[in-house]
């Protein structure tokens, strides 16, 4: 058998690290957020030559259209801007083509509100609030003890913390947007991280059964012991998988796959290495 607690000191200062230095960047340098949550219109041309930046801009200033974002990359025009409406966009594309003299694909064209960015966000919390408050009731029956419950809320939450942190680290050197793909990446999150800890949990409660509260440490460490290479091997195959993607899939899905992998691998980490010993920590405090 494996001491695994012996380490708790350096899994505490890992997390601490981490969590730390994604506050960093999350109070410093924030997010960057798509149009879902923000509002507004995203706009992508493709011209059948180079065009001047200046160009654009120029258009855009005439037609009184307030824009955030405007980029030029392999004859491809990106626009972000404020909500607008397509007689809007025909207008700004008609201008492009006869002043810069160019032909235009329109490959993207779309626009959301203010108030859908507002009610999006809105359901993104209480999705969130609601997923929490059901797995803290379901751990509390399953196990018959708050403690359990507990310790599995605050290491899904340490997990969520480290996945917001390190994705406004990649939101401020790559650019990552901050949309509804990675709503669904934190979501996904929570109920891999709470996997993972259940399989731990329910070992520790065998062990309790059969050996009784008193050394709960003991029975931790037996548990983690037995399941490490289960989970590792199961966690290793959803790694793999999303590895490759990262390489060949799409560009409109990478950030969100990188995502699902910040938040598998902090999830494996965190199942044996923050809820444990936090439930070791408030079994001995109940002791006394």
């Amino acid at each position: 058998m494996i001491n695994f607690l012996r380490y708790k000191i350096i899994y505490l200062l890992i997390s601490a690290s981490i969590i730390l230095s994604g506050f960093f960047f999350i109070f410093k340098h924030g997010f960057h957020f798509s149009i879902d949550f923000t509002g507004g219109t995203n706009l992508k041309y493709k011209v059948n030559k180079t065009i001047n930046k200046a160009v654009i801009k120029n258009i855009l200033n005439k037609e009184k259209i307030k824009y955030s974002e405007l980029s030029i990359e392999n004859k491809n025009i990106n626009i972000k801007s404020v909500p607008i409406n397509e007689k809007q966009e025909l207008s700004v594309r008609k201008k492009i083509e006869s002043t810069g003299k160019v032909k235009i694909d329109l490959l993207l064209f779309e626009s959301v509100g203010p108030a859908v960015g507002r009610d999006t966000v809105n359901k993104t919390i209480i999705a969130a609030i609601l997923g929490i408050i059901a797995i803290l009731g379901y751990i509390s029956f399953a196990f018959k003890g708050f403690n359990f419950a507990l310790s599995a809320i605050l290491a899904l939450i340490h997990d969520l913390l480290i996945l917001v942190g390190t994705y406004s680290m990649i939101s401020y050197f790559l650019k990552a947007e901050v949309d509804t793909l990675f709503v669904t990446a934190v979501l996904t999150t929570m109920s891999f991280s709470v996997h993972d800890t259940i399989v731990i949990f329910d070992k520790i409660r065998e062990y309790i059964k059969i050996e009784g509260r008193k050394n709960i440490e003991y029975n931790a460490n037996k548990a983690l012991t037995e399941t490490m290479v289960r989970s590792l091997n199961n966690s290793m195959t959803i790694v793999f998988m999303l590895l490759s993607l990262i390489l060949l899939g799409g560009s409109t899905i990478r950030f969100f796959i990188v995502a699902l992998l910040i938040g598998t691998i902090t999830g494996t980490y965190s199942s044996p290495f923050v809820a444990t010993p936090l439930l070791v920590w408030l079994e001995k405090r109940k002791k006394t």
